[in-house]
């Protein structure tokens, strides 16, 4: 079985497997009030450097505030801000984030966006890369149901920073370092992914995520 059709495999798993609690988004509202401050009103951050939580899946949401808590994925200011909510409250934020809408992002004119096109759909054969698109799908809107995030029109800044982050994670393995890396993607899939990516390229589609919507 190729990566492809493993891939899609995988998702039809998830998706049968997965249940998920609404949530209340009056209550999200509320909880997300010391939010903004860096992922601005309604989820649309303003500095590259945050992400868009607007529109995003609340399942995908949810995990990533589950993992903070757990430190499973590890960054000191989300550990603080996790660390009074409770599960409800956290799917309660979720929720409200989910509901919200993104706003379309703009690639920078500057960037290399046929690169960036190429390894989003097509990923990176030298290296048996897998594309973006198996997971993400054409304009970036990912596949909730199997927990797999949106990315269309998310900062490219911020896309870029948490690729570098999964490829740090391999080149840890590899020489024995312990910079700071994330790894809490599902099976090591992103950490494949990126794994064999050069800067240029990283930058290239992240930009190339930032314009998609």
């Amino acid at each position: 079985m190729n990566k492809l059709a493993l891939i899609f495999t995988v998702v039809l798993i998830s998706v049968s497997t997965h249940t998920l609690a609404a949530g209340d988004t009056a209550l999200g509202q509320e909880k997300s009030a010391t939010c903004i401050g860096c992922h601005g009103v309604n989820g649309n951050s303003m500095v590259p450097i945050f992400p868009k939580l607007a529109g995003q899946s609340q399942a995908y949401l949810l995990k990533q505030l589950r993992e903070f808590k757990t430190h499973d994925r590890t960054d000191a200011t989300m550990a603080g801000m996790v660390a009074p909510l409770t599960d409800t409250d956290m799917q309660n934020i979720a929720a409200y984030y989910a509901s919200q809408t993104v706003t379309p992002g703009v690639a920078k004119k500057s960037a290399n966006i046929a690169l960036g096109e190429k390894i989003y759909r097509g990923g990176k054969k030298s290296t048996d890369t897998t594309a973006c698109i198996a997971c993400h799908g054409p304009q970036g809107k990912g596949i909730p149901a199997a927990g797999f995030p949106a990315l269309g029109s998310q900062h490219a800044a911020y896309v870029a920073k948490q690729l570098k982050l999964f490829r740090q994670d391999s080149i840890n393995a590899q020489t024995g370092s312990t910079k700071p890396s994330r790894a809490n993607d599902y099976e090591g899939m992103m950490i494949n992914f990126t794994k064999s990516l050069t800067n240029t390229e990283i930058d290239a589609v992240s930009e190339y995520i930032a314009g998609l919507h």
